[in-house]
């Protein structure tokens, strides 16, 4: 049974969508290009990178222009939820971090460029949502939430940091969100929400401790039929190597009554696995960015994206289904992965999920 049908609750799932600097510099609003990077003063400067390598790019564009494809595919699967890691802060904030190196944002009024592609919830516990400092964090979620976008994982004090993303899902059921973000991501632990600051939802370690704090946030919230997803921002940007502690989190998430681990992070993508029916993404990579005509692990092909399409019984939390669509960044745009393309993800995939005893045949 395809997404959307039947009382079977289908989910579209990506890695980090980072709508920002050379993105934001092509949308109709570009913000103010100047950066504070070590060796790039300006955002334009990504766009001239892209360009070297791969031609021009249109500029403006119309806010569907980075979906390009990807678009088709939603279309097609029809999911009843869609999720994202937004790796931008949504600002016109001019007071970036100082010290991170690198900040990225998007200008608010490129904000269409989400409502483009039918987000329906943003994931923000992660390493860029504070580029732009506390006031930048206050706009972007003001901003979301103009747009009609639900947000988990950073919030205006701890408790709204903490409080999960719950959507309802006519005739279904609900998914409710919660999303994490962690030191071995990059994030500065200065960016933990506390109940007088702002900021992410920040987890300190994986320690039992952890888990059960985590277990009782479900339990409190957890009714019949709902799907809990936990995305979760973890782990360094190259390898295929899944730490032995994210493996144990993972599964102990799972035993606490999660039914969705969605990791993200990696700029490439990691291992699969379905633990006890739920399916855990290790590391979905990039979906959207400007990293084009970067050079550089070229081995880990991360200008290869994939679409995760899970559909899960909300009566169990089991996972039913999987779909995974191949797709590549060029130009600044998603488009279809060729043939080759194709059959280099899914050898990937699972060569390195092996390990975990899974296996998938990636759709084309």
């Amino acid at each position: 049974m395809a997404a959307g049908e039947g009382a079977h609750l289908g989910l579209f799932l990506c890695g980090d969508v980072m709508t920002g600097r050379g993105i934001d510099q092509i949308l109709p609003h570009p913000s103010d290009p100047r950066l504070h990077e070590d060796c790039v003063t300006s955002a334009r400067r990504y766009v001239e990178l892209a360009e070297e390598v791969r031609g021009p790019i249109p500029a403006p564009v119309d806010f569907t222009y980075v979906w390009g494809d990807a678009l088709a595919e939603l279309a097609r699967a029809r999911p009843d939820v869609r999720l994202v890691n937004l790796e931008t802060s949504v600002t016109r904030s001019d007071e970036y971090w100082r010290g991170k190196g690198i900040n990225y944002r998007m200008h608010p009024e490129n904000v269409p460029c989400l409502a483009a592609a039918g987000i329906d919830c943003c994931a923000l516990a992660n390493n860029h949502v504070l580029d732009y400092g506390y006031a930048g964090l206050r706009e972007t979620l003001a901003t979301l939430r103009r747009a009609g976008l639900r947000t988990a994982g950073a919030g205006r004090n701890l408790a709204e940091a903490s409080a999960p993303a719950v959507l309802d899902v006519p005739g279904k059921g609900r998914v409710v969100v919660f999303a994490f973000g962690t030191p071995t991501s990059g994030i500065p632990p200065r960016w933990a929400a506390t109940e007088q600051r702002p900021g992410v939802s920040f987890l300190e370690d994986f320690s039992a401790e952890t888990v059960a704090r985590i277990a009782c946030s479900v339990r409190r919230i957890k009714r019949p039929r709902d799907v809990v997803v936990v995305s979760i921002h973890w782990g360094a940007n190259w390898g295929f190597e899944v730490p032995a502690a994210h493996v144990r989190f993972a599964h102990a998430l799972i035993g606490a009554g999660v039914d969705v681990v969605h990791g993200h992070s990696s700029h490439h993508v990691l291992p699969l696995e379905v633990f006890e029916e739920r399916l855990v993404l290790y590391g979905c990579g990039d979906f959207v960015d400007d990293y084009e005509g970067i050079g550089g692990h070229e081995e880990f092909r991360p200008d290869l994206r994939l679409m995760y399409f899970p559909v899960v019984d909300p009566a169990t939390g089991r996972l039913l289904s999987l779909r995974m669509i191949p797709m590549r960044m060029r130009r600044f745009q998603l488009r279809r992965a060729s043939a080759e393309e194709a059959c280099w993800l899914e050898a990937t995939i699972n060569r390195e999920s092996a390990r975990f005893g899974f296996r998938a045949k990636i759709g084309w």
